[in-house]
């Protein structure tokens, strides 16, 4: 799991709150985090691996999401599945070799090994979910820019300046001050490691508080959207609305239910830490609060990989495509496309659907003489390539296609 606990953990004079929950039966929490570490990234792989025959859309009306969207989403699931890769190897270790971890204790050790595993290991799996955090904000605020202004390409230039520039300051800045003068001989007080707590729940409460805004003004906009684009809010308008809005819910749901237990955990070990003694009698049902979120911390944390995918994209099958040539030829960063005629005088246009690494077509077929084709609503702003939500709405027009069509069909070549 993910825990500032851990780093400090690797302070042989660490305090009297984390020596308590860390050395609390090491082995099964360890084989917990190991097993829902496992899991977890088994089944997120095969979630973003590509599938050939496409992945689950959502309802009848998905979402397709052009390049940089894809590319946040995709760099979410990569961040989470190194996270989870931390914790596997850290929890092997602590299960294979338990005297490795047990030299961490030792005070004045000049073996060099087990403080570097424990440090290293320990900011490998905070640096990632930091930076998963940050990106989880910044697809907040994409989904939130393309609805309400126009965003350039040079958008997710500046997403992964600020996500991996933040991300790796602020582990090395806060693990610099937990570890000051040194590793060996850390200083103590509370005033000293909470700079290093701050670093590391500050993302995640930027996220807990931020995205709900950030989803719900998005939401607000494009209903205000649709109820603009032909002037009703018919039935199709308004599932299409409850089906961002659901989608945003389980972001959001995925990110509280992962992530809560840690903020509680932490407010219970700081109350204990502020205690004279912590195995008073009376503090016992704080104790096994905090033993209790602290399990399941180790079990929640590694699983946010696998069901942020799932929130994401929803269950895409086991039917995984590994030809390297169509992998090739399904590029998950290429433009869009469009569909040539060939059921008569309307085009059939084909809007594409980018799943991470790959890019599946989904296209709209017209019916008969002209009376219903697919008008393409680019929430931010027609061809634009950092566009994150692309909406789809099924219209009956009477007549042929008129002006309006060729701008769909210029917009989808852009």
């Amino acid at each position: 799991m993910a825990s500032p606990r851990l780093e400090t953990f690797c302070c042989p004079n660490r305090d009297a709150a984390t020596e308590f929950a860390v050395s609390f039966q090491p082995g099964p929490f360890g084989a917990l985090s190991l097993g829902s570490a496992a899991v977890s990234l088994v089944f997120a792989v095969l979630q973003v691996l590509p599938k050939r025959r496409g992945y689950r859309r959502l309802g009848q009306y998905p979402l397709p999401r052009p390049a940089s969207s894809s590319r946040i989403l995709f760099i979410i699931s990569i961040c989470d599945i190194l996270g989870c890769t931390g914790i596997i190897v850290r929890s092997s270790v602590w299960l294979g070799v338990p005297s490795l971890i047990e030299r961490v204790s030792v005070t004045n050790n000049t073996d060099m090994l087990p403080e570097a595993f424990c440090v290293g290991s320990a900011m490998w799996i905070q640096l990632f979910f930091s930076a998963s955090f940050w990106w989880t904000f910044c697809y907040a605020v994409d989904v939130f820019l393309v609805v309400k202004t126009s965003a350039g390409i040079s958008t997710i230039v500046l997403y992964h300046m600020i996500t991996w520039g933040l991300a790796v300051l602020l582990c090395v800045e806060g693990v610099a001050m937990l570890y000051y003068p040194s590793i060996s001989d850390c200083e103590q007080g509370l005033q000293h490691a909470i700079p290093h707590y701050i670093t590391t729940y500050a993302p995640m409460l930027l996220v807990l508080i931020a995205n709900p805004v950030f989803f719900s003004r998005t939401v607000s906009a494009v209903t205000s959207l649709l109820k603009g684009r032909q002037g009703i809010y018919t039935e199709n308008e308004r599932r299409l609305a409850n089906e961002i809005k659901i989608r945003f819910f389980k972001i959001m749901l995925v990110f509280f239910v992962c992530w809560t237990p840690n903020i509680i955990n932490e407010c219970l070990l700081f109350y204990l830490e502020m205690q004279p003694d912590i195995n008073d009698s009376s503090l016992r049902n704080i104790r096994n609060a905090a033993l209790t979120t602290w399990f399941i911390m180790g079990i929640l944390n590694p699983m946010q990989a696998f069901l942020n995918t799932l929130a994401f994209h929803g269950w895409t099958g086991l039917d995984v495509d590994l030809n390297p040539q169509r992998s090739r030829e399904l590029a998950w960063d290429s433009g869009s496309t469009s569909v040539p005629n060939t059921m008569g005088q309307n085009p059939v246009v084909g809007t594409t659907l980018l799943y991470q690494s790959h890019i599946q077509e989904v296209q709209k077929n017209t019916m008969g003489n002209g009376q219903q084709h697919s008008d393409a609503i680019s929430v931010l702003s027609e061809g634009s390539e950092s566009s994150t939500v692309e909406i789809h709405i099924s219209s009956e027009l009477r007549g042929d296609v008129d002006a309006d069509g060729e701008s769909l069909e210029n917009s989808v070549r852009h």
